[in-house]
């Protein structure tokens, strides 16, 4: 076998195996409207819950991806109001879950503070979807466009702690956050209302993303999505420092030619210990994104080859 095919060989055997995908709008009609910028997802008792950067609702899809599932639709009115004022031009940049009180909290990516800064902000709800409250996060951030894309929950020592993904290298924009190697997942211990940054994970130095999208944690393995990169970094997590290994990056599938299709991954989630469901943003206007237009504003079921969990 040459080298050639030795690698080709590799690269395969990291590439994610679609398993099955839809057009989120095929399976909850209209109700969202015709623009479903989607951010995150959540897998939960079977069913798949959305959120998108452009809209303050929730949307639920059932796992089977099947447009006739009677738990499609669109959950109103979960962003609330603020200082009696309703935030409903306002959307999520991801969602994660509390396993042990039935709760959710969806991530909006930075906004600004008094007297100057940015900091991420977390609203919570409880398992009928009803928002109990919202905080900001106790980090700082670069700016407005460069935030907290990311969001994952995770009990550990009977604490409740939030891991929320950087957008940009070493939290940084422009050139600098675009520049591999500096991926940073900072970690919050719940206080009474607030969350407290107490640590930050450090992604391997080794990982080529550009940029960040999503987290997502099971049983003790950590995914990490990029939307530049169109691939899924899998690694271990320890369970007693907030520390993780070197894992492995698969790709999302390519064209013929090697080409990526998938241009707008933007939020994941672990379904089983060999499955991840992605959704997709809406692709950018242009020729140059006219191959990413089959892909966008979807939901994917994919398997991990070679998963052992």
């Amino acid at each position: 076998m040459t080298a050639t095919k030795k690698s080709a060989k590799a690269d395969a055997a990291h590439e994610l195996r679609l398993v099955k995908e839809a057009k989120i709008r095929d399976l909850i009609g209209d109700g969202a409207g015709t623009r479903l910028e989607a951010s995150g997802v959540v897998y939960h008792d079977g069913s798949f819950l959305i959120v998108c950067d452009n809209l303050p609702s929730l949307i639920r899809v059932s796992s089977e991806l099947s447009p006739k599932a009677p738990e499609n639709g669109v959950l109103k009115n979960t962003k609330g109001k603020k200082n009696g004022k309703s935030k409903a031009n306002e959307g999520f940049e991801d969602l994660a879950h509390d396993e042990r009180r039935d709760h959710y909290f969806a991530l909006s990516e930075a906004e600004p503070i008094k007297p100057k800064g940015f900091r991420a902000r977390v609203h919570e709800y409880d398992a009928k979807l009803r928002p109990v409250g919202s905080t900001l996060l106790d980090f700082d951030l670069p700016d407005v466009n460069n935030g907290m894309e990311g969001l994952e929950w995770i009990e550990r020592s009977g604490a409740n702690h939030l891991l929320a993904l950087c957008e940009g290298n070493r939290c940084a924009g422009g050139k600098k956050g675009r520049t591999p190697g500096g991926g940073r997942i900072q970690v919050f211990r719940q206080g009474g209302k607030r969350w407290i940054h107490t640590a930050t994970i450090r992604l391997p130095e080794s990982l080529p993303f550009e940029d960040f999208s999503s987290v997502s944690v099971r049983d003790g393995r950590i995914a990490v999505l990029s939307q530049a990169s169109s691939a899924l970094w899998v690694g271990r997590i320890s369970t007693k420092k907030w520390e993780v290994d070197e894992g492995t990056v698969h790709r999302l599938p390519t064209d013929g030619k090697g080409r990526k299709v998938y241009g707008n991954p933007e939020g994941v989630s672990w379904v089983s210990s060999d499955h991840v469901v992605i959704v997709s943003d809406r692709a950018k206007k242009g020729a140059g994104s006219e191959r990413f237009r089959a892909k966008d504003q979807s939901i994917h079921l994919f398997l991990i080859p070679g998963n052992n969990g």
